[in-house]
């Protein structure tokens, strides 16, 4: 592998050829600050966040699509770069509604962070015009503020790179500029499949995801790594738990297997936790009427059925179905169970054709 020597804030490093500037500062733990870019999607230097001081440029470069080269010298945080960096938060939010008090995303939001760290309390731009886009909530699972769309790009690239479905782009120009399916209609009225990737990677309360509204802000939850229940793709990603209930799911960029992004099902379709109709303890007929019994009685009742089928039928008489639904190691054992405590290799999975 090729590689390149560069120095960053004084910090000689040697990094492959071929990456941007700003992975090459994150490598020896230099932050630089940025809104449109994300590991998980393609670069495209939107935001001018992350721009940076390049001996020989005479412009401040965004660091995102910037190539590093051997021999470059790169300043991070000089008074031109925090200036330039200034003007760009304040434009964003001289046209963005500072509700944090009541933003759903308060806590997570990276406009607010940058902000924060910046010490941006109002913007000069005071007299800058502003949206006023309705609330749409008119999907079961995504709410879209579109007055706190800092036009990052970032949900597009997601739609289109993660989810490979381009539902979404940008419509209209200029001032006008806003984020929608083809026509400008909402997102019901779209082919949106709702996996939610596009809330995953939003870095403001642009989109939130319903579901979670009015429950708590993002540092009031516990949040609890666990694996997908709805197929064997073994998905991570983090239950949202407060006072001891689950309130939303959000993705985990740290998983192996699907980092943020996540199915429709996966990242919504936890409610059939609470769900009424579940049975929460086991049911027995008796007298021609399922009554509740104990766990002990349940697991001796099976184990004895199950022996005196193996004993009167023989092996062969009993036959195990699996789900890909399943985990590969419950899977396993399904079939272990059928081999080695019944006796036959009737044993077959849902998903084999």
């Amino acid at each position: 592998m090729e590689m390149v020597r560069l120095t960053i804030d004084g910090k000689e490093v040697e990094v492959p050829a071929g990456i941007s500037v700003l992975d090459a500062a994150e490598r020896i733990g230099i932050h630089i600050p940025r809104l449109c870019h994300d590991p998980d999607l393609s670069a495209v230097g939107a935001c001018r966040l992350c721009v940076v001081e390049v001996e020989g440029m005479r412009n401040l470069p965004a660091s995102c699509v910037t190539m590093v080269t051997n021999g470059m010298v790169v300043r991070t945080d000089t008074p031109q770069i925090i200036e330039a960096r200034k003007t760009i938060l304040e434009l964003l939010i001289a046209n963005h509604p500072l509700e944090c008090l009541t933003c759903e995303k308060m806590g997570d939001c990276m406009l607010a962070e940058y902000c924060y760290q910046y010490g941006l309390t109002e913007t000069s731009f005071i007299d800058a015009e502003r949206h006023e886009y309705d609330l749409e909530e008119s999907n079961p699972f995504i709410v879209r503020d579109l007055n706190k769309c800092i036009l990052c790009g970032r949900c597009i690239r997601a739609c289109a790179e993660m989810t490979c479905r381009d539902i979404i782009d940008f419509n209209y120009r200029g001032f006008n500029t806003k984020v929608a399916p083809f026509g400008d209609t909402d997102l019901i009225e779209s082919d949106c499949v709702y996996c939610g990737n596009c809330v995953a990677v939003c870095p403001t309360g642009a989109l939130t995801e319903k579901q979670m509204h009015g429950k708590g802000r993002r540092w009031e939850y516990e949040r609890v790594r666990t694996t997908c229940p709805f197929c064997g793709t073994g998905c991570n990603f983090d239950l949202m738990v407060k006072d001891g209930k689950i309130a939303g799911v959000a993705s985990n960029p740290d998983s192996p297997v699907n980092g943020k992004q996540l199915c429709i099902k996966g990242r919504f379709g936890w409610d059939y936790v609470y769900s009424d109709k579940r049975l929460t303890t086991p049911l027995a007929k008796k007298n021609g009427e399922f009554v509740p019994i104990s766990w002990d009685e349940a697991f001796d009742t099976i184990a004895a059925r199950l022996n005196e089928i193996k004993e009167k039928y023989g092996g062969n008489a009993f036959a195990a179905l699996s789900s890909a639904r399943c985990t590969n190691e419950e899977n396993y054992l399904v079939q272990k169970f059928t081999r080695a405590a019944m006796g036959t290799n009737s044993v077959d999975h849902c998903a084999r054709t």
